[in-house]
């Protein structure tokens, strides 16, 4: 198993084992449809034909940061400085050993300051999903 470590997610990581497990490939990756940061605008020339305010991604999934992976993964990381979203996954992806486990629970990364308040208000409010409250 491997993560990134910038995100936090209510992920329940034995589905995502057994997901991999049934699938039987080399890797597994968490995918997850995060909220927009801002309104998106369906245009039409210049005529907006559609608004609408910070709604999630529709149809775009995007790396979670979470995944399984089989011993086989080495076969395909050849070097030290090796970039896993580069040679790893997409050489995994075409040839149909990598998987995409959809989580449609509460995902959020810590890349800005901005992040990092969102997480520590709910943390605040004891409002943060990946932790059970008593």
């Amino acid at each position: 198993m491997l993560t990134y470590g910038d995100g936090l997610t209510n992920q329940n990581i034995k589905k995502l084992v057994n997901f991999h497990i049934k699938h039987k490939k080399i890797a597994t990756m968490t995918t997850v449809k995060p909220p927009a940061r801002f309104g998106e605008v369906f245009l039409k020339g210049s005529r907006i034909i559609k608004f609408e305010e910070k709604s999630q991604l529709n149809e775009n999934w995007i790396n979670g940061g979470f995944f399984v992976f089989n011993y086989e993964i080495f076969k395909f990381i050849k070097e030290d400085q090796i970039m896993l979203e580069r040679q790893p996954l997409t050489k995994l992806t075409k040839i149909n050993q990598l998987r995409a486990f959809r989580h449609t629970g509460f995902w959020q990364c810590m890349d800005t300051m901005r992040d990092k308040n969102i997480l520590l208000s709910l943390l605040k409010n004891k409002k943060a999903p990946w932790i059970r409250y008593k």
